[in-house]
């Protein structure tokens, strides 16, 4: 059998904060991805207003004729 040790109250405070900070952390990497996301819905809206036809091209297309014409600039 194993040996389960107590832990001390300090341990589990440290812990607790441990956990807390890592709740935080998960938020905040969740914030950004929301705001990722919402940026990136908003530049393909934008593009698509500008050029509808793209709706209809493969994601492969698309990014060829975007770096063409890019280039061209």
């Amino acid at each position: 059998m194993a040996n389960k040790r107590i832990m001390t109250p300090e341990e589990k405070v440290l812990l607790q904060a441990k956990h807390r900070l890592e709740e935080i952390e998960a938020r905040n990497r969740k914030k950004e991805r929301n705001a990722r996301t919402r940026r990136l819905i908003q530049e393909g809206a934008i593009l698509e207003s500008i050029a509808p036809h793209i709706k209809e091209m493969s994601l492969d297309t698309l990014k060829r004729e975007l770096m063409l014409r890019l280039r061209g600039m």
